[in-house]
């Protein structure tokens, strides 16, 4: 439930504004805090540095307080990507840079009227950027005990067989037994098909 908080709020966090410009002025002027233009990798940041300090305060741990903060950081982003797509005023690089772009823009041009190595590098920057992105969720995500492991067929199906078992009410002994018998037969069958082969 933290994580989806976290998640949600970090996500709408670029439009914040938007919540007192509507209570005080009556418009829904979303784009910047005071001089600051709230789409930006900078606002972004307070994201990370807010979340982290509350992951800090929650876990005292430093490594998970910085993956929750990851985590946030991630959600944020992922406003500028999906504001980027349609068409937003995104100040990326302020304060160092501070006129609004769009990387998605810049792919979304006629082949014929750009150069052909300006139109790869744009296309290149927004997948880097985009992975970059579910790489930070996932990694993020991981650290917290939400990670996505493969397991053999084998392991799968003995694992199931041991949580039935147990569901059922059976001993510590009968589930050995019914666990270590199913992962016999998965070795038998697969020495059986090496022989065929």
């Amino acid at each position: 439930m933290l994580l989806l908080a976290i998640g949600g709020f970090c996500s709408l966090l670029p439009d914040i504004p938007a919540v007192w410009n509507n209570l005080l002025y009556g418009t829904m002027e979303h784009t910047r805090a005071g001089p600051v233009p709230t789409h930006s990798l900078f606002f972004c940041s307070l994201a990370f540095i807010g979340v982290a300090f509350i992951g800090q305060l929650l876990y005292s741990n430093r490594d998970k307080a910085i993956a929750l903060g990851t985590f946030a950081e991630a959600a944020a982003l992922s406003h500028l990507l999906l504001d980027d797509v349609a068409d937003g005023a995104i100040t990326y690089f302020y304060p160092f840079y501070n006129k609004s772009m769009n990387l998605f823009s810049y792919v979304n041009v006629d082949l014929a009227k750009v150069n052909f190595m300006y139109y790869n590098l744009a296309g290149i920057v927004i997948v880097v950027f985009i992975s970059c992105v579910m790489f930070m969720t996932l990694v993020s995500l991981n650290y917290l005990g939400f990670g996505i492991r493969y397991q053999p067929l084998g392991e799968r199906n003995a694992r199931l067989e041991y949580k039935t078992t147990v569901t059922s009410g059976n001993t510590l002994r009968e589930m050995h037994t019914s666990q270590t018998e199913h992962i016999t037969r998965l070795i038998d069958a697969d020495h059986a098909e090496y022989k065929r082969r």
